[in-house]
């Protein structure tokens, strides 16, 4: 049987293209040989990337541990230009790395694009933060006696990344550990490699010494890779953007082992809150819905859901994006597919009604649409569902995408209280005009982040991270530097 083939698209750098990890400065294949980069739009093969193993890993790392101590003896403002450099080399090949992120993750070519403004980004902002790392002097206990801490680099980090940013959740984890004065090992998705490689060959051009910036690809599972990297001693940080299942397994090695563990695992469940205004729900549209935060959980005040204007104007943007989309939107892997399917389907079975909102489909038609939905198992059209409960399916799994349950709520402390009863806790969103209910129900969110009246919050300027079972740590803003940095106390008697 033949293979598909997708052919890449043309390039202006075509260098930006590699098929090799890049390890100590180098471009090396791997111990296993190499595995295959899909399509993500018809499973065809677009190229062949080395596979690394275990061997690869260890060297790798021991690579990083060399660099270390010469990095982390660069002054802040050495490392800064460095980092500028490596910022605006990204920016002058954002069109090209949008299109090699479209080619291997699926998402629109404008997200692309804004993709690779907003990882860029993380880079421009730690070039600067790095040069504001400031210890203290504390009022000594004794006259003859002082006190000083001093910040320092934590040493040697990995970063385990997933696919549905590879670009931005590489730069996130890379920017500060590197101005912290830290070197790094990658480990990206087996599904999108190529932007990670991209990366590295932008980072080599702007003259990050050897060993300091290392990609190791390979198609092991998550799972594996992570145990492998939290198992080798000379890392002292592993930051991971994963499941939950994995990020605990990586948290208990992490324990055994002393490492640091910087953890934004899944299934995090925002909830939208909607009463009496006019969302705006850019946010929920991004990446197909593939995005932890914009989890489409909506609560709608149940005077507004009776009188069916809120379900008309989400059903009518639904059918916008559908035929905008070509009444389909891709999603990564046919798993997800099937969940979205699944939940849909389940919704509907129990009671829930609305179904998909493509044009053309009512009643039995609708029906039948959430069960015909996956179009060679890859996409799935925009799905609007009302009258869902908290014990459907669709309540308790996280589709990873567009489909979009509606629940009623009639007072504030019933929708608080459903947010706050799941055990994940990434990120909310509601939508209010009264300051005072603003600011306490923002409170009384057990949420890591919250956004009020706008579903766009994610800067670098500020921290990113969740609560409960969507891990801990911060990352952006001057909290995520200090994912990086150890503070060791130093006291200087006899003076």
């Amino acid at each position: 049987m033949l293979q598909r083939v997708s052919a890449l698209p043309e390039f202006n750098d075509g260098a930006l293209v590699k098929a090799q990890a890049y390890l100590d400065g180098q471009w090396c294949d791997g111990a296993h040989g190499r595995f295959e980069v899909r399509n993500p739009a018809d499973g065809g093969r677009l190229i062949e990337v080395a596979n690394c193993g275990a061997t690869d890993a260890q060297r790798a790392i021991d690579a990083a541990a060399r660099a270390l101590p010469a990095w982390r003896a660069r002054t802040a403002k050495e490392r800064a230009v460095l980092l500028r450099k490596w910022f605006d080399l990204m920016m002058a090949a954002q069109e090209d790395l949008a299109k090699l992120m479209t080619a291997e993750q699926g998402k629109p070519l404008a997200e692309s694009r804004g993709e690779i403004a907003y990882g860029a980004s993380f880079i421009d902002w730690f070039a600067e933060e790095g040069r504001r790392i400031y210890g203290d002097t504390i009022p000594t206990h004794a006259a003859d006696k002082r006190l000083l801490v001093f910040k320092e680099p934590v040493g040697v980090c990995a970063a385990i990344t997933p696919w549905n940013f590879p670009n931005a959740m590489i730069t996130r984890k890379a920017a500060p550990a590197l101005a912290a004065g830290c070197t790094i090992v990658v480990k990206p998705a087996e599904q999108t490699p190529l932007s990670a490689l991209a990366i590295a060959e932008l980072a080599d051009r702007a003259g990050v010494p050897k060993g300091v910036f290392n990609v190791l690809t390979g198609s092991a599972s998550v799972r594996s890779a992570a145990r492998l990297t939290a198992q080798l001693p000379l890392v002292r940080k592993l930051s991971f953007t994963g499941s939950t299942q994995v990020g605990r397994i990586l948290m208990r090695q992490s324990a055994d082992d002393a490492q640091e563990a910087l953890a934004r695992t899944g299934r995090q469940r925002p909830v939208h809150r909607v009463r009496r205004c006019r969302p705006r729900r850019r946010g929920r549209r991004r990446a197909r819905q593939q995005v932890p935060q914009c989890r489409p959980d909506l609560c709608v005040h149940q005077p507004l859901l009776r009188a069916c204007r809120h379900l008309r104007r989400l059903r009518a943007q639904a059918r916008r994006q559908g035929r905008a989309a070509e009444g389909r939107l891709g999603i990564r892997g046919r798993r997800a597919a099937g969940s979205a399917d699944r939940c849909g389907r389940d919704g509907q079975g129990a009671g829930a009604r609305g179904g998909r909102s493509e044009q053309g489909r009512h009643g039995a038609d609708r029906r039948q649409a959430a069960r015909t939905a996956l179009g060679g198992g890859m996409f799935f059209e925009p799905t609007v569902i009302a009258n869902v409960t908290r014990d459907m399916l669709v309540a308790r799994e996280e589709t990873f995408g567009p489909l979009a349950p509606l629940f009623r709520f009639t007072d504030d402390a019933e929708v608080v209280a459903a947010a706050n009863s799941v055990e994940y806790g990434l990120a909310a969103y509601f939508y209010a005009g009264n300051v005072g209910r603003i600011f306490r129900v923002a409170e009384q969110l057990e949420f890591g982040m919250v956004g009020v009246n706008t579903g766009l919050i994610s800067t670098e300027i500020a921290p990113f991270g969740g609560v409960k079972q969507s891990g801990y740590g911060r990352e952006g803003g001057k909290y995520g530097i200090d994912e990086y940095l150890t503070v060791k106390y130093v006291c200087i008697g006899g003076v």
